[in-house]
């Protein structure tokens, strides 16, 4: 091996977390034993307080993204940035939010995800208005129906800008943003949450492309956990499985008309389908501070479906 490709590669020097500059702070003891070391937040106040949010992907009225936002308000988000490529749905979700958490700032933003500049100028917003950026919830998605052999190279590169090249721009500014520190904010940390798939986990779970998309979407935030190393901000994935959004909507009509909606999810040990405020909750853990040493994982929110392999109950000789 040349020396050239021997040479260790470097990561530039960053802000170091609060456990790392501070140490693990002595949490006091009781009748001579030692009280259980906290480093997460309170896991029944709430569980975001005082935050500042941007969650691409919530246009649609059955999205993760729109369940998201509203599990973020509920546990006390100072600001939420909802944002997505279409606009139909979002001045009706910005005014049901208010509605029900009128101290939360709701900020409606429309952009194209997958657009540098976009992302780069909605996290310089979350900066200037409110100095500091803590949750990134990288969302935004689209999926086919085709075959590999009947996609063309557009619509396989265009399945990657969307679901892949969106997340790795989320992580890159937000990164940056989450870096900064202030008086209310003393040391750098923050959390980016990729939405991959169970078909990024395991083959047959969704067409090619897509797939394909979602496990480097899985990839990119297990690289970047890395390439943050010591600085507390976090990258992980959630891969759900078969949820009723907007994304599978027609597969749930057609079942609901032939009248086998309850063959939905048969394939996992649930045996039903999911909903997105049941990925929401997972996403909520994964953005607050009582997910404090979960850093670069794929959390599997599927009913279980990638936990085995799957059988037709009965008939397995």
């Amino acid at each position: 091996m040349s020396a050239e490709k021997d040479k260790k590669v470097l990561l530039p020097a960053q802000p170091l977390s609060r456990e790392l500059a501070e140490g693990l702070q002595d949490p006091g003891s009781f009748e001579g034993m030692q009280k259980v070391r906290e480093i997460g937040g309170d896991s029944v106040g709430l569980r975001v307080e005082g935050l500042v949010v941007i969650v691409t992907g919530c246009n649609s009225p059955l999205g993760i993204g729109r369940a998201s936002a509203h599990q973020f308000a509920r546990n006390g988000a100072r600001a939420i940035f909802i944002c997505d490529f279409a606009s139909s749905h979002l001045g009706l979700h910005k005014r049901e939010l208010n509605g029900l958490y009128p101290s939360v700032d709701i900020h409606v933003r429309t952009f194209d995800a997958s657009d540098e500049s976009a992302v780069q100028s909605v996290v310089q917003e979350a900066l200037t208005l409110y100095n500091r950026l803590d949750i990134f919830f990288a969302n935004a998605g689209i999926s086919s129906g085709k075959v590999f052999w009947e996609e063309d190279t557009d619509g396989f590169m265009k399945m990657m800008k969307v679901n892949t090249l969106s997340v790795f721009l989320a992580a890159k500014f937000a990164s940056r943003a989450m870096l900064k520190t202030s008086e209310e904010k003393p040391y750098p940390c923050g959390s980016i949450i990729g939405t991959a798939s169970v078909a990024g986990l395991r083959s047959n779970a969704g067409p090619t492309d897509y797939s394909a998309s979602k496990a480097a979407v899985i990839s990119l935030m297990q690289t970047c956990s890395y390439q943050l190393q010591g600085t507390g901000i976090r990258c992980n994935a959630i891969c759900p499985g078969l949820i009723e959004t907007g994304m599978t909507k027609s597969t749930y009509d057609a079942a609901r008309k032939r009248g086998t909606e309850r063959k939905i999810g048969q394939l996992n040990p649930l045996r039903r389908g999911g909903q997105p405020d049941e990925i929401a909750r997972a996403v909520l853990f994964l953005g607050s501070s009582e997910s404090s040493y979960v850093n670069g994982q794929a959390w599997a929110v599927d009913g279980g479906l990638s936990a085995g392999h799957p059988f037709v109950l009965g008939k397995l000789a």
